[in-house]
């Protein structure tokens, strides 16, 4: 009888961390769409296009660099993976008059710096 209430109880502690973890997630998740959102605003994109994949990945490096086009690099073993990591995150702290230390920070805390972006007082300044 006694190991039927423990069985019990240990599914509904599995259930309840199953559900925050969950909530947790999906909240996540909406904050770092919304950031999103928002940076297209700032760089004067339409903040819808942040919801379409690869559209927001063009519009993404055309905020960037200046050229959507560029994306297809990324296409490249390696070397795109080199360009989104490193050049992506260092011309993407540029284009909002950030420096090495934000690029640093896009690099290794990439979605909170990207909460940072969308919701600070970060302004686009464009293509350099």
């Amino acid at each position: 009888m006694s190991s039927d209430i423990l069985n019990n109880v240990a599914d509904q502690v599995a259930l309840l961390n199953s559900t925050v973890t969950l909530v947790v997630s999906i909240v996540w998740y909406l904050l770092l769409v919304i950031a999103q959102w928002r940076i297209f605003s700032k760089a004067g994109k339409a903040g819808w296009l942040s919801l379409i994949p690869l559209v927001n990945m063009f519009t993404f490096f055309k905020i960037t660099t200046g050229s959507g086009w560029k994306m297809l690099l990324t296409l490249i073993p390696i070397f795109g993976e080199f360009y989104i990591l490193y050049v992506y995150s260092y011309k993407l702290s540029k284009a909002f008059g950030h420096g090495a230390g934000f690029t640093l920070g896009l690099l290794f805390l990439n979605p909170l710096f990207n909460l940072i972006l969308g919701f600070g007082s970060s302004q686009y300044v464009g293509v350099r």
